[in-house]
């Protein structure tokens, strides 16, 4: 029986802390097993009011967007200045690299194999379909537009039984919409996207950029469950794994949850919260406690950006397969 592809997780995603220092500096991963060359970089300040940045090799180098906020794409000649083979560089800019911070960084490796590509396009302003490369249907995507301020769109396959229909915004806290101007009303297949017209996907001439997610046993989950708002009745969510990373988002006004086993060493995991949607935020204790086990995550609390009662979608990257290629288990933290 093959319990997942992926024996090692880490070869294609990564969480890396370090220290801001104010001058130019290389980051290099702390896990010596497997190197990996980041295509995908979220950086985040956790102790000072900074916007995450994200950085891509499809873009390039200096090319920064906010996840928290709308803006346009800008260069940033002193945010992430080179990707490595096994890390990246930050130059002198606050919100890569202040001067005694605490930085987060969050990073992916573009892969068939692991589920995540990247892609760019221009806008044409009406319906279509765009090639992918994961040769398998997505499961999530999110689409920045790099020349216009507009909000940027989710798709995410639990959202809805019909999630094709809806969006949901990455820098937003509000609920779903239905809006066909998004996705055209068509589900990704395991060769292309679709497109409608709205000025969010789409605008004429206009260039974007998409980050494409198709789950992997033992790897990576995109999925939902349904939350209680109550610590005592609070459910258990199987993965596959031991997640590293989960990112959680309730379909009504609450915000976008990240919790990582690299900030958070035990469980409860509670206690160093970041909300991707805010335009900027320090990390901190979002009382989203929840344990993280061998294969999943157990919900400890009430908090409605965690355990909202109705549908929450997640998505979820693993430090350890539950039962690796060659039938071994792997330990609970």
């Amino acid at each position: 029986m093959a319990y997942t592809t992926i024996d090692d997780p880490s070869a294609y995603f990564k969480v890396q802390l370090y220290t801001g220092t104010g001058s130019s500096q290389a980051v290099t991963f702390d896990d010596t097993d497997t190197d990996m060359s980041p295509n995908l970089v979220i950086i985040k300040v956790r102790d000072a009011v900074h916007p995450a940045e994200i950085y891509d090799t499809v873009r390039g180098v200096t090319k920064r967007m906010y996840v928290g906020d709308t803006d346009a794409e800008t260069t940033n000649a002193e945010g992430l200045t080179a990707f490595g083979s096994d890390g990246f560089t930050v130059g002198t800019q606050d919100h890569v690299n202040e001067d005694t911070k605490l930085v987060v960084s969050w990073n992916w490796n573009e892969s068939a194999t692991s589920g995540m590509d990247i892609v760019g396009y221009t806008g044409t302003g009406s319906a279509r379909t765009i090639s992918h490369s994961l040769s398998a249907v997505p499961h999530f995507m999110v689409v920045f537009n790099r020349d216009s301020a507009m909000a940027h769109s989710v798709y995410h396959h639990k959202i809805a039984s019909d999630p094709e229909t809806d969006r949901i915004m990455l820098d937003e806290s509000s609920a779903s919409e239905d809006d066909s101007g998004i996705w055209n009303d068509e589900a990704p297949t395991s060769s292309v996207f679709s497109l409608g017209t709205s000025s969010s996907t789409n605008t004429n001439t206009d260039d974007y950029v998409i980050y494409l997610f198709s789950e992997k046993q033992g790897f990576s989950k995109f999925s939902s469950f349904t939350g209680t708002e109550s610590a005592t009745t609070a459910p258990f969510i199987y993965t596959g794994f031991r997640p590293s990373t989960i990112i959680f988002k309730p379909d009504a006004s609450a915000n976008w949850t990240i919790v990582d086993t690299t900030r958070n060493t035990v469980n409860p995991v509670a206690d160093k919260t970041i909300n991707l949607d805010l335009s900027a935020g320090n990390e901190h204790d979002g009382s989203a406690d929840l344990d993280i086990l061998s294969n999943g995550f157990k919900i400890r609390n009430a908090n409605t950006d965690t355990n909202y009662s109705g549908n929450i979608i997640y998505a979820a990257w693993a430090e350890a397969p539950f039962v690796n290629s060659n039938g071994v288990p792997c330990n609970a933290r």
